[in-house]
């Protein structure tokens, strides 16, 4: 997976990474090793439009 920053994180390094393929992979920036919650595209989409 290819994994994309916020680019409103800022240097901190403190976010969360987004990798969006065939599924969305979701992780910790900090702890990248400690696993990733992975999402359909579907439910991504709907948890964004529920955010905005």
């Amino acid at each position: 997976m290819t994994w994309r920053k916020s680019s409103h994180s800022g240097n901190e390094g403190d976010c969360v990474e987004v990798a969006i393929e065939r599924t969305v992979g979701v992780r910790d920036s900090k702890a990248p090793a400690a696993g990733q919650l992975t999402v359909s595209r579907r439910a991504w989409s709907a948890a964004l439009r529920r955010l905005r």
